[in-house]
């Protein structure tokens, strides 16, 4: 495959290796900014200066980018909570806080990229069988966690499928209000985002969540809120 010819105006060349990179990027910002119905594969060519083509050799249309856009997303999100699970295999209490945590900063991180992420804007999942494959992927990580907080006596039983949905409503939740900066100052100013998660965590296990214990850092600023 050739490489990608550079738009006007001495714009970078991209190796076919780093144009799918550089595409996903600039179809972010474009989404993030003007949101679905701006997108187009002409307006992401521009941004990421490559010639009108470019983009077409790796993607048929915009849903074909978008879909590609949360696909990595999850991937992302994926190797962030997993990775925190198995850091603490042998504890499960810490297991769950750290693999949640783990989506919260990932949010908090990267949050364009998050909301696309789980927008739901990909249609036609199943034309997209990478995306498909990675979005259970994920939640069966987070079963997998559930499960063994369940056996240990940290959640109450139950299907762990119904319990993770749970366990990620009530995180998600948080992370929602975060981003969108719908907590009031009279939270913000007094907790950490760590402090309130714990907190949030805390009201669905069988066992209580030793704050101090822990309380062992403080997240990124938020994007939304600019604090920590």
């Amino acid at each position: 495959m050739p490489r990608a010819t550079p738009a006007k105006g001495g714009a970078k060349r991209y190796h076919h290796g780093d144009l799918k990179a550089a595409l996903i990027r600039a179809g972010i910002e474009i989404l993030a900014t003007e949101g679905v119905g701006g997108l187009s594969l002409r307006k992401v060519a521009r941004r990421a200066g490559v010639s009108h083509a470019a983009p077409y050799a790796h993607y048929a249309d915009k849903q074909a980018l978008i879909a590609a856009i949360s696909t990595e997303g999850y991937r992302r999100l994926y190797d962030v909570v997993a990775g925190a699970a198995r850091r603490h295999a042998g504890d499960p209490l810490r297991r769950l806080v750290e693999s949640s945590w783990a989506y919260v900063q990932f949010a908090l991180d990267e949050p364009d990229h998050f909301r696309i992420t789980l927008s739901g804007l990909v249609e036609k999942e199943k034309d997209y069988p990478a995306f498909v494959e990675i979005a259970q992927k994920s939640f069966l990580a987070v079963v997998d966690v559930i499960a063994g907080c369940q056996a240990a006596g940290i959640l109450d039983p139950g299907p762990p499928e119904l319990m993770a949905a749970t366990v990620w409503a009530q995180i998600h939740g948080l992370v929602s209000l975060l981003l969108e900066d719908q907590l009031p100052h009279t939270v913000l100013d007094r907790f950490t985002v760590r402090a309130m998660f714990l907190f949030s965590l805390g009201q669905i296990t069988r066992v209580k969540i030793d704050a101090k214990r822990y309380a062992m850092r403080v997240p990124k600023a938020s994007a939304a809120s600019g604090r920590r």
